[in-house]
């Protein structure tokens, strides 16, 4: 497979419609639809999770009722296998709690004419303390 020349479109275009589906709660729940059932991996704040059960399991489990966000960039990079690499940073703010830096990186592979969610690596910036 070659390198997909719509990269970047790709990926803006995926976290448009992911953060969407995610800072809605009644949508949330399709998520799942994004992930492989067995094969994707998540990491949230550290903690490991396998498969699309045990991430959707963490992403309800989340207690706010109401996100803002805001994306300051998104960055992505082609990969050999028709995949796509992306880098999100921006700020969010949860409820009534300050705004938080955050970055998420996702691993997009392909699956027949879309993509799955193979990777995602969420962290807040709260955590980057001497």
């Amino acid at each position: 497979m070659a390198l997909n020349p719509q990269y970047d479109a790709i990926g803006k275009g995926f976290v448009q419609q992911y953060y969407t589906l995610f800072d809605d709660l009644a949508q949330r729940p399709n998520l799942a639809n994004m992930y492989n059932v067995e094969t994707s991996f998540m990491t949230f704040e550290g903690v490991q999770l396998q498969g699309a059960v045990k991430i959707m399991e963490k992403l309800n489990s989340l207690t706010f009722q109401k996100i803002t966000r805001l994306v300051t960039s998104v960055d992505s990079q082609p990969m050999f296998d028709g995949g796509v690499l992306i880098n999100v940073l921006g700020r969010l703010q949860c409820d009534e709690d300050p705004p938080h830096p955050y970055m998420q990186t996702f691993v997009l592979k392909p699956l027949g004419d879309s993509f799955f969610v193979q990777h995602d690596i969420f962290r807040l910036g709260i955590h980057d303390v001497a």
